[in-house]
């Protein structure tokens, strides 16, 4: 399963990752605001997640990491 990881301080809130989801599982925080002041992007259901990595690759700064759990732990070095 996939694992997505946004760093909430450095979203700007442009929204990109939130329109490119297939599975419509980001949104925009509603009642919480970052160190910039903006609302950032919120994964809302983990586990419905493909992995497509559309949200990182459209991220513009970069706030979004996606790893799969066979890569966390397969034990390879």
């Amino acid at each position: 399963m996939p694992n997505v990881i946004i760093d909430p301080n450095s979203c700007k809130g442009c929204g990109l990752c939130v329109s490119v989801c297939p599975k419509k599982i980001i949104k925009m925080s509603e009642d919480k605001i970052n160190k910039k002041g903006m609302h950032y992007a919120v994964m809302t259901d983990s586990q419905k997640c493909i992995g497509c990595t559309f949200c990182a690759l459209m991220c513009p700064d970069c706030v979004i990491t996606i790893t799969k759990d066979d890569e966390e732990s397969d034990g390879h070095v």
